[in-house]
Order: C-alpha cells, then sequence, then structure tokens
C-alpha cells in the first residue's frame, strides 16, 4: 500500500526552495507514494514541472483568499487586513509578525484537511510548517528550514512551539545544521541536514536549449540567479558592473529573477548608465541554458542556506565568483570551483576581472569543475529513508 504524503508550500515562484521542491518530486518513486501537494497560491514557473502522479490539492477557500493581495477582494480581505495591521503595532520583526497573525486571525478562519497522511511536510520557514502543525493530521511531521537561521533573522519565538511538535527539522547543509542546533539546542536530536536534490542529466539537457537573447560575442558573458530582494546584494553587483566599465572590461551581465527591487535595481542600472552592460530579465523557467552559456556565474548574497544556483553552475562547470557569506565555504573551494571575495561592490569587479584576466586561473578553475560530479540524484534515498 501505498504512504500517503503531503507536501505544503506557498507557491512554485522562482527560487531555490521551490526547485528544490520540485527536484524531489520528480525523484520521488511513483509506485511507493501517493503523493499531495498544496500550495497558498497555486502559481510560478514551476508548476509546469510537477510531475503527473503528484497531485496538487485544493487549498481551503479561505486559505487562498488570505494569501491573495489585498486588491483581489474577497470576503477574507478584512480578516487580512485587519490581522496585518495589528500585527504590525506588535512588532517590526517580520517572522514574529507572520506568526502573531497567523496564531489570532488566519489559523481561526482556515478550514482543517480532512485527509489523513503518513507523513507532512512543511517546505518553508513560517506558515507552511504552521499549516503542517495546527491543520493537518498526519502520523509524521517534517519542516524544512532552506536558509541559514540566523543569517535571514529569522526568530526562535516565531518557531519554538511549532518545532517542538516536528518529528525532524530537515535543513540542507551541516552549517545551517549546526547553526539550527545552537538557536535550539532542546531539539538537536532531531535536526538534521540533506543536501538539495539537482538532477546533472536534467540541467545537462535543458542547458542545450535556446535562449531568445542576443549575446556579444566580442564580450564576456557573466550570469547571476536569484531573487531581487536585499539580501541577494544585486545592489552591490551593479556597483561592481559600473567599476568594471570604468577599468575597461567587456562585459555582458544577465540577471535573472524577479522579486520587489526589480524597479530600484532597475532605475540604478540607468542612473550608472549601464543599460548595455547590465540587464534585469526576470525569471526563466530554463536558468541552465543561460549559466551554461555565460564565462562566469556571480553570486552577490549577503547569506545562503546552501545555494542551488551554485550547484547548478558546478554541474555545468561554470567558474563562480561569490561573496563570502557564512555558509559559501560549504560549497565552493576557493581557487578550484571558484572565487570567494569579500562582500562588497569593489571586491566583486576584481573577482569577475581576475577570472577573466588570469587564464591560467580560469583554466584550472573549469578543469576541475568538468573533473567532478556534482548532480546528487543518488540522495533521494536519504530522504525516503528519512519519510520511512
Amino acid at each position: 500500500m501505498k504512504k500517503k504524503i503531503l507536501f505544503v508550500n506557498i507557491s512554485l515562484v522562482n527560487g531555490g526552495a521551490e526547485k528544490s521542491l520540485v527536484n524531489l518530486l520528480n525523484e520521488m518513486p511513483e509506485d511507493q507514494y501517493e503523493i499531495d501537494l498544496l500550495l497558498f497560491r497555486k502559481e510560478g514557473m514551476f508548476l509546469p514541472q510537477v510531475p503527473h502522479y503528484v497531485n496538487i490539492i485544493e487549498a481551503p477557500d479561505a486559505l487562498k483568499n488570505l494569501y491573495r493581495p489585498v486588491k483581489d477582494f474577497n470576503k477574507n480581505t478584512i480578516t487580512k487586513v485587519i490581522g496585518t495591521a495589528i500585527s504590525k503595532t506588535l512588532t517590526s520583526n517580520p517572522y514574529l509578525m507572520r506568526e502573531f497573525r497567523w496564531r489570532n486571525f488566519y489559523r481561526r478562519k482556515i478550514t482543517r484537511l480532512s485527509k489523513h497522511y503518513d507523513v507532512a511536510v512543511g517546505c518553508v520557514v513560517g506558515e507552511c510548517t504552521y499549516f503542517v502543525n495546527d491543520l493537518v493530521s498526519a502520523d509524521k511531521k517534517l519542516c524544512w528550514v532552506h536558509t541559514d537561521y540566523v543569517g535571514a533573522k529569522c526568530d526562535r519565538r516565531a518557531d519554538e512551539k511549532y518545532y517542538q511538535n516536528m518529528d525532524s527539522i530537515v535543513t540542507v547543509s551541516d552549517k545551517c545544521a549546526d547553526v539550527l542546533k545552537t538557536v535550539f539546542p532542546e531539539f538537536q536530536n532531531k535536526i538534521m541536514w540533506l543536501p538539495n536534490i539537482t538532477s546533472s542529466e536534467v540541467l545537462r539537457k535543458r542547458s542545450k536549449e535556446e535562449i531568445p537573447e542576443r549575446i556579444d560575442e566580442e564580450k564576456k558573458l557573466i550570469v547571476s540567479v536569484g531573487r531581487l530582494i536585499p539580501l541577494k546584494g544585486f545592489d552591490m553587483a551593479i556597483d561592481a558592473a559600473k567599476i568594471m566599465k570604468q577599468d575597461g572590461c567587456q562585459f555582458q551581465w544577465f540577471i535573472l529573477g524577479n522579486g520587489e527591487l526589480f524597479d530600484k535595481l532597475n532605475a540604478q542600472i540607468e542612473d550608472l548608465e549601464l543599460k548595455d552592460w547590465v540587464k534585469l530579465l526576470g525569471p526563466k523557467e530554463n536558468p541552465y541554458a543561460y549559466i551554461a552559456k555565460s564565462d562566469v556565474v556571480v553570486q552577490s548574497s549577503k547569506y545562503e542556506g546552501k545555494s542551488v544556483v551554485l550547484d547548478e553552475a558546478k554541474i555545468l562547470g561554470i567558474p563562480i565568483v561569490s561573496t563570502n557569506y557564512d555558509t559559501v565555504v560549504d560549497q565552493i573551494i576557493p581557487e578550484k570551483e571558484g572565487l570567494i571575495v569579500n562582500m562588497d561592490a569593489e571586491d566583486i569587479a576584481h573577482g569577475i576581472e581576475e577570472m577573466f584576466n588570469n587564464q591560467m586561473l580560469y583554466k584550472t578553475i573549469k578543469n576541475y569543475l568538468n573533473a567532478h560530479e556534482y548532480g546528487n540524484q543518488a540522495d533521494v534515498e536519504k530522504y525516503i529513508k528519512l519519510i520511512g
């Protein structure tokens, strides 16, 4: 008899956690599991990649309503507006605000799922875990923490009562697990880490697809991928591009992703007269084709849990320049897989220029990457063992 598994996520918009979830779903054995996926918002560019044997179930009406934009007025909009306003008057911490709103306003409006599951998984920090804890019946409950808990400025007070009821708290690297054990020492026996699932076979196949944008063969191509939010540091990346332009470097820089800073970053590009150098291309369902055609992948993040993009770049044999956020050493061997630079525009620029100008270094990194296998489909067995 197949085990009944539920995964709960906000949506399937562009992001590392969403991509990791879809990759895992595609590797799970169809003959062993009956898999349901509940999305607060049934949207996102990864929806078409959900395998046919995964049932995307209909979320309760109140849940869908509460996570719609306020402009889409519905019978739960007043609860959303009042709950958000009151929560924001009590705390400026976004994690505590959302937990207070969930506990005192949202949870009371949302219908509990009627189906019983063998295993239920909250796929991101916060409300997905709260939903699994409060409104799902399951023999075993798990939550994923796809980030450096401290680096992301998460708050123990928001999650402690929910983690108490989880059977396992799963994160994405040993460094992230160490951070969680420091914040939640009482839960250290159920904190563990499992790597994001990345299929090298799928990546290499899709990387050969064409892209609509014109690539100038006379220039180096830089690619960055990520949400356009403050913690991804794209403002530093654009400032680095200005320095490189002033240094006479010939390059194109494609930034793939969407987010709250799209307009602000576009304005920065215009103000610095970089329109012919840096392009915000929006989210791309197939970023691998862009990564594969690049000379360098740049990550300008201020923190990460474990970067899916870096794994993808390594699989495709593309040298990396990354800022020195806490967990980057889990993924990059300096001068073998890429360069780790200080978290400022000048160092990012100089790191990229070093890649372009030092052909011996570039070739050494390229050869090292191509000589190693970074795909980890085999790690699916670890997930299957955890789920049972």
